[in-house]
């Protein structure tokens, strides 16, 4: 048992249903496995699932628990922000790309 932490500006949904959510009302929740430690207060750029850059999100609270079945999970709190322009998303997504989901695409 020990907490990773997220202290980078990535937020990657693995849910399409959590993305949908946050950004159809403005505030949502992801659940991640294992305990993570997220900056609370601190404004990240959210991802899709297919590791696009989408949006600005806030992180509003980050809560590791064990949950029913015995599984460590972590929910985040978060509000939208903004979403970002297609310029915004596309310079976003190339620089991920090449310094966190290890593939490197042309801008």
């Amino acid at each position: 048992m020990g907490f990773q932490t997220e202290f980078n500006s990535v937020c990657k949904f693995k849910s399409e249903q959590e993305l949908f959510e946050l950004l159809e009302y403005g505030r949502g929740k992801m659940v991640k496995s294992g305990f993570r430690v997220f900056p609370a207060g601190q404004k990240v750029i959210a991802y899709t699932p297919d590791n696009q850059a989408i949006a600005i999100v806030k992180i509003l609270a980050s809560i590791a628990e064990i949950n029913f079945q015995g599984e460590e999970v972590t929910q985040v709190e978060m509000e939208l922000v903004r979403k970002l322009s297609e310029e915004e998303a596309r310079v976003q997504t190339s620089l991920a790309h090449e310094m966190f989901f290890g593939e490197r695409t042309e801008i």
